[in-house]
């Protein structure tokens, strides 16, 4: 068989496995639910949910508040990837800066965003400044640090023949360690992706404030019998998880395939 075939029935049976353990735990809900195990109060039947999700497709201030959320992490992620990757570039060239700054880094890296909710609101007010300032937090640390590491993995020679052809330090770092860098700075916005996700959700159902998909979910959680919207939700903001995710792996199979795990795939 050729590579491309074996690649392709590894990607078949992986989606397959995918899809059968999803299924695996549809009917466990289902049967559950079903059967009395459990109160539907606390777990409604599967199938009831996902028709509840599906409606919620037609609900034009549902889908108002999905976009809400989008925006936030659009925008939170972008800043996060803005503010990173030069810092990471400045952090992984020059050792000097990294050791100063090392310490208020290794501080500032595992407040958890929704810890400060209380603080950014009061300081930026209850809007989406709020929320997007959360998300950016969150999201900046893989970034960062993935940067910094891909720095590490560029070609010593290739950086030397620059230099030797009298290409300065700015030169060699866009040019040799920038590109080098770039499918690990690839993996980081991917991984803060899905955090930046996370906490724009968490944000929006912890403040109370806004509109957006976590708002929904509260919302949901204080009405009578309202678990049914509650997980539904949960269903909404896990697709959107996994569409991000999928979009963004597809993006980085196109744009580095040279990369070894790419070349490991296709062999």
């Amino acid at each position: 068989m050729s590579p491309r075939g074996r690649r392709g029935g590894r990607s078949r049976r992986d989606i397959g496995l995918g899809v059968l353990g999803v299924l695996l735990a549809f009917g466990v809900c289902e049967a559950v639910s079903r059967a009395g195990l459990v109160r539907r109060t606390y777990l409604p039947p599967a199938s009831d949910v996902l028709a509840r999700a599906a409606r919620l497709a037609g609900d034009s201030a549902f889908l108002d508040g999905v976009g809400a959320t989008v925006r936030a992490w659009a925008l939170g992620l972008g800043l996060a990837c803005v503010i990173a990757v030069p810092l990471g570039l400045l952090l992984g060239s020059v050792p000097v800066v990294d050791a100063a700054v090392r310490a208020i880094v290794e501080f500032l890296r595992p407040l958890p965003s929704v810890a400060l909710i209380p603080l950014v609101s009061l300081l930026l007010g209850s809007g989406t400044g709020t929320e997007v300032t959360l998300v950016a937090y969150a999201a900046v640390w893989p970034v960062l640090f993935n940067t910094m590491y891909g720095l590490k993995e560029s070609e010593p020679l290739a950086k030397d023949t620059l230099r030797a052809f009298g290409f300065g330090r700015a030169a060699v770092l866009l040019r040799v360690d920038l590109a080098g860098a770039a499918p690990f700075v690839a993996a980081g916005v991917r991984i803060s992706a899905s955090v930046a996700l996370i906490v724009a959700v968490a944000t929006e159902l912890l403040s109370g404030f806004g509109e957006g998909l976590g708002i929904f979910i509260a919302q949901a959680q204080m009405a009578t019998d309202g678990t049914r919207d509650v997980l539904a939700g949960v269903v909404w903001a896990g697709a959107l998880g996994l569409v991000v995710n999928g979009v963004l792996v597809w993006g980085e199979r196109r744009l580095f395939p040279w990369t070894p795990e790419r070349r490991e795939a296709r062999s």
